[in-house]
C-alpha cells in the first residue's frame, strides 16, 4: 500500500500534529505500508517530519510522485482542492497536460477537521463529489458534510488521537493554561498563554479552550490525556471530546470565570475530572486508535 499524504499548512496546528502522528505510526506499524508526506518545505510540519525521519518532500514535487501512489490522502482544505483538481487533469508521461487524453486517477481520501459549514458554490459542490471517502474528525463534522450533500455512505468518523503522557499533571495550585492562539483574559484569574502545550500541561490545574467553532479540539484532548480538567466552549465537536461535569465543564453562555473558579476552589473535584478525562482519552482518543481506523479506511477504499 503506497499512500501519498498532502498537507499544505504553514503553521503547526492540531491538524498538522495529526498528520505527523499518523505518518510516523504507520511507518512503524506495517511492512505492507509505504508513505510519502508532501508539505511546505518552510513549514514546522516539514521540519518536524525530517527530525523524526519521516519521508517528507516539498509539495511542489507532487506531480512527479503522483504515479507512484496507490491512494492520496488530503489533510486540509487546500490539499483537498489541489488533489481533486489534479486527479481530474489528463496526463501522460513525457507529454504536456493539454496534449494527453489519458487520465491517471487515484483514489482520494480527505480528512475534514473543521466544523464550519461547507460552501455551496458550484465549484465547491464539484470538489466535494471527488473523494472516495471522507474521514470526519467528529460526528458533528460528519453531519455538516451530510448537510452539504455528501452521502453518509462515504463518511467515516475518525477522532483525533493524542499521546498519553506517562504521568499526569501535578496540578500546581492556580495554574490555568490556555493556548496562545486562542487567548482569553478574565479579571482576577491569571491565565498562562502557552506556546508549548505539553510542557505547560504537566503542571496545569485547569485548561481553558474558548472557540467560536471547533471540529473536535485536539488541544482539549491533550489536556485530558495529561489528566487536566477542561473548561471549553460548547460548540461544534467539543462536546464529543469533553463530557460536561465528568471530564470538564462546557460553557454555553460565555461565562468562563465561574467554572474556572469552581475547579480552582474545589481541587478534589477537579482532580477527579482529570482522572476521568485521562481514562476517556485512553479508551477513545489515542494515536493508536486513530491510526487503526485510518488504516481500515485505506483498506476499504483500495478493496
Amino acid at each position: 500500500m503506497k499512500v501519498l499524504h498532502l498537507d499544505t499548512g504553514r503553521e503547526m496546528q492540531g491538524g498538522q500534529w495529526q498528520v505527523l502522528y499518523l505518518a510516523e505510526k504507520l511507518q512503524q506499524l506495517t511492512r505492507h505500508y509505504e508513505g510519502r508526506l508532501f508539505a511546505d518545505p518552510h513549514s514546522p510540519l516539514f521540519e518536524e517530519a525530517e527530525r523524526r525521519q519521516i519521508d517528507v518532500r516539498p509539495w511542489t514535487s507532487l506531480e512527479e510522485n503522483w504515479r507512484w501512489a496507490d491512494l492520496v490522502h488530503a489533510h486540509d482544505a487546500k490539499a483537498h482542492s489541489f488533489s481533486a483538481w489534479h486527479n481530474r487533469l489528463p496526463r501522460k508521461p513525457s507529454a504536456p497536460l493539454w496534449f494527453s487524453t489519458w487520465m491517471l486517477r487515484k483514489p482520494l481520501v480527505v480528512s475534514r477537521r473543521v466544523g464550519f459549514p461547507v460552501q455551496g458554490s458550484l465549484l465547491s459542490r464539484w470538489k466535494y463529489r471527488q473523494p472516495q471517502l471522507y474521514l470526519a474528525v467528529s460526528r458533528y463534522v460528519a453531519s455538516e458534510l451530510q448537510k452539504a450533500g455528501v452521502s453518509e455512505k462515504i463518511i467515516r468518523v475518525v477522532y483525533d488521537g493524542v499521546p498519553v503522557p506517562g504521568t499526569p499533571s501535578t496540578h500546581a495550585p492556580g495554574c490555568v493554561v490556555a493556548l496562545a492562539g486562542k487567548p482569553i483574559q478574565l479579571p482576577g484569574i491569571p491565565i498562562h498563554l502557552t506556546t508549548d502545550l505539553w510542557h505547560d500541561l504537566s503542571t496545569a490545574s485547569v485548561f481553558v479552550y474558548r472557540s467560536e467553532m471547533e471540529g473536535l479540539g485536539s488541544a482539549a484532548l491533550a489536556a485530558m490525556a495529561a489528566g487536566v480538567p477542561v473548561v471549553a466552549s460548547n460548540v461544534g465537536g467539543l462536546p464529543e471530546a469533553v463530557e460536561h461535569e465528568r471530564t470538564g465543564l462546557l460553557v454555553s453562555d460565555g461565562d468562563f470565570a465561574t467554572p474556572i473558579r469552581r475547579l480552582l476552589d474545589h481541587p478534589d473535584e477537579a482532580a477527579e475530572m482529570g482522572r476521568r478525562g485521562r481514562a476517556r482519552v485512553e479508551n477513545n482518543f489515542t494515536v493508536d486508535i486513530m491510526v487503526e481506523k485510518t488504516l481500515a479506511a485505506y483498506k476499504e477504499v483500495l478493496g
